[in-house]
């Protein structure tokens, strides 16, 4: 169960956020609060997974209070202003809610959240053999299995992927390295990460990924090697 509350100035929209959670059967809204500050003293005492947040409200802007909330809570935003969208996923919203939505766009953000909550609980476990990153506003679901290699170009990084088209992600090399297991992925080059299940040759300090030719970097030349031979003998 994700457990919910909804911060609006509107009464009206939260009674329909109100309503549309009671047909989702994994979501549970606890409370609901047309003033920030309420909202904030409540959290304080009763952490949440999930906040439902309008952005433009007189006491707060939505996405300032995301930004210095310091609890693990994931957030949709609710707004009738479009112009917010690349603010609110600068701060890892799940979803952007523009209003007025229907039950089936509120049902697909909530699936989103599960899916995101889910594989946030067990990011940790064996079991885990996906990462969920952003790209064009939406939380895209990727299997390790499928990644070729991964390339950072300045504050970006592409995955490259077998028989999809790449994905571009707003994210630095060592964040993307947490999300990767240790034992299957390792990088290589300043620019990029390699899974060794993929690796097809070895020569010179070059890595061969088929048609591909990933150039070893001298500081990372001696990681690689130490790895990559424990991995094949």
């Amino acid at each position: 169960m994700i457990r919910c509350i909804a911060i609006d100035d509107e009464p009206m929209a939260l009674e329909i956020i109100k309503a549309f959670c009671d047909k989702i059967p994994f979501i549970e809204l606890s409370h609901t609060f047309t003033q920030v500050s309420a909202a904030k003293k409540h959290l304080k005492s009763f952490p949440v997974d999930l906040i439902f947040l309008d952005i433009q409200m007189p006491d707060l802007n939505g996405i300032d209070f995301y930004k210095n909330f310091k609890k693990n809570a994931m957030v949709i935003f609710t707004t009738a202003y479009s112009q917010y969208a690349v603010n609110a996923f600068n701060v890892n919203a799940v979803d952007y809610l523009l209003k007025p939505f229907d039950f089936i766009r509120f049902e697909e953000a909530c699936n989103k959240t599960k899916d995101y909550f889910d594989f946030s609980k067990s990011r940790n476990s064996v079991e885990s053999n996906s990462l969920y990153i952003r790209s064009d506003y939406a939380l895209v679901k990727i299997s390790f299995s499928e990644i070729l290699y991964l390339e950072t170009l300045d504050d970006y990084i592409k995955i490259h992927q077998i028989g999809k088209k790449p994905i571009l992600t707003l994210m630095s090399m060592k964040k993307m390295l947490e999300q990767l297991p240790d034992n299957e992925f390792i990088r290589v080059h300043r620019s990029y990460i390699v899974p060794l299940n993929k690796i097809e040759s070895v020569r010179a300090k070059s890595i061969s990924l088929g048609v591909t030719e990933i150039p070893i970097g001298t500081s990372y030349e001696k990681e690689f090697f130490k790895k990559y031979t424990i991995q094949n003998f």
